[in-house]
């Protein structure tokens, strides 16, 4: 409420259709923003801010990735709290940079260099010593009244300068450091692999299994790599979680930590999110993940792009479906925000304002993508161009996330595996081998119902929504081929 009223916004409000935590907040926003509405009496725009809330839920992957930019990279290895980082435990550290305080606000070089990928940030602090180096020969001739003078006016400046030289060469030498002792390169690789279109189940499996058996990976990296096989594979017939959770214990992690593969597949898995996250459920979404990396990818590090970022392109293009993401209020469609099926008033208009609020937290690489986002569309549209603001319950690392997980009151039955769902077979055989749905009518070749058509029951979304689907898949996945 106090972001609102400080940007001086009554928006209104969409959520994730499947996150009870998505509708609540909404709920309780709109009846705090109609209890108060001379509050939120501000001029009317043509098309109304919105404020989409999601659930960190739908997305468990992003939170669990190693990070390569520097602010998100120091906040994963380091943790940033309140803008200050710990560094009491790197070796023969100085007294003084025991704990730093690390805020763009304060910090011009950390201001520029946030989102700095790791390779880059080496030549960065490099230049940022030369420059140093530079200032205080410049310093070294005191000869007159009038240096006297200058040195005495600079000398708080000269010292500032001094002491956040030191921060930075201390952060980015601890950072080096435990890249190396945690071989986070490695472990690095897979998780993108896994994270993105995969090398194929065998590969991946393998890859994994060799790194849980290696000494020289923590077993908190073990775990993580475990949790991600886990999200990406619990779907295929021939996945080996349990194969790979017994090796986790015979490598160094407790029983209590690997039962977080099971809680993080009970809550988050893929019969509880809402979305398909690895792009893995038909012939357009594979072929969207296929292409996905092609355009713009930097390195093999930071090749994964959050879900959050499909969701924005979406919403931004207009076929953001109301059936997964509703109004909170159903007669807010008719203003033609709605994406596809919703009312002809103001259709293909965008809101100018989108503030997107993540229910169980946010993380940094998020808020890079917002953030460069937002220079792409400033750069398109100018002033009218939409601008997006991302917020959260909290700015996650893998570390919170899992704790969060681990610390929550779930049910002992969320320990064990999750019981698969009649309509995800578990075996090659009873899977068909096309499946079409239009409307309540089901196509079927192959699986265990044999081929044929069949009626089901109606879901609501119409011949007409399937088609638009499809027909926007195609497009998709041409004019990525295309370019």
């Amino acid at each position: 409420m106090a972001i609102l009223l400080s940007l001086k916004k009554k928006p209104i409000i969409r959520y994730e259709k499947m996150s009870a935590m998505a509708r609540k907040l909404g709920s309780e926003v709109q009846h705090l923003m109609k209890s108060n509405e001379a509050l939120f009496d501000f001029r009317p725009t043509q098309v109304p801010p919105l404020l989409l809330i999601i659930d960190r839920l739908n997305d468990p992957v992003t939170p669990l990735l190693t990070q390569w930019t520097y602010q998100a990279m120091v906040h994963e290895v380091l943790g940033i709290i309140n803008g200050r980082v710990d560094l009491s435990s790197v070796p023969d550290i100085r007294p003084e940079l025991r704990e730093i305080t690390l805020l763009p606000q304060s910090d011009p070089f950390f201001a520029t260099h946030l989102n700095d990928n790791f390779g880059d940030l080496g030549a960065s602090v490099q230049n940022l010593v030369k420059d140093y180096q530079s200032k205080t020969q410049s310093q070294s001739s005191i000869e007159t009244i009038a240096d006297m003078k200058r040195f005495v006016e600079e000398f708080p400046e000269f010292r500032k300068l001094s002491g956040n030289v030191s921060k930075h060469v201390a952060l980015v030498g601890e950072l080096s450091r435990l890249v190396g002792r945690d071989k986070l390169l490695d472990v690095s690789e897979v998780e993108q692999g896994l994270a993105g279109s995969g090398g194929g189940h065998a590969n991946d499996l393998r890859a994994v299994q060799t790194l849980i058996a290696a000494n020289d990976v923590t077993p908190f990296n073990k775990l993580r790599l475990a949790i991600l096989y886990a999200l990406r594979y619990q779907k295929n017939s021939s996945n080996a979680i349990t194969s790979v959770t017994n090796s986790l214990l015979q490598n160094g992690v407790s029983e209590q930590e690997a039962k977080l593969v099971n809680i993080v597949l009970n809550v988050a898995g893929a019969d509880q999110r809402q979305d398909d996250l690895f792009s893995n459920e038909n012939i357009f979404s594979r072929g969207k993940s296929a292409l996905k990396g092609l355009k713009g990818v930097e390195n093999v590090y930071t090749q994964h792009s959050p879900h959050l970022m499909d969701t924005l392109e979406l919403l931004l293009k207009g076929r953001l479906r109301e059936a997964s993401y509703p109004f909170l209020d159903a007669a807010t469609a008719s203003t033609g925000l709605g994406g596809a099926g919703a009312g002809t008033q103001g259709l293909g208009q965008r809101p100018q304002d989108v503030i997107i609020f993540m229910v169980g937290g946010t993380t940094y690489e998020e808020a890079r993508a917002i953030a460069r986002l937002n220079q792409e569309l400033a750069g398109q549209a100018g002033g009218s161009a939409t601008r997006v603001l991302l917020g959260g319950t909290c700015v996650h690392n893998s570390s919170s996330f899992l704790h969060q997980l681990s610390s929550a009151p779930f049910p002992p039955s969320y320990t064990t595996p999750p019981q698969e769902t009649a309509s995800n077979p578990t075996t090659s055989a009873e899977r068909p081998a096309l499946a079409v749905q239009l409307g309540n009518i089901n196509v079927s070749v192959g699986g265990a119902s044999g081929t044929g058509v069949y009626r089901t029951a109606s879901t609501g979304e119409g011949i007409s929504l399937q088609a638009d689907g499809i027909r926007d898949g195609v497009k998709d996945l041409w004019g990525k081929v295309r370019q």
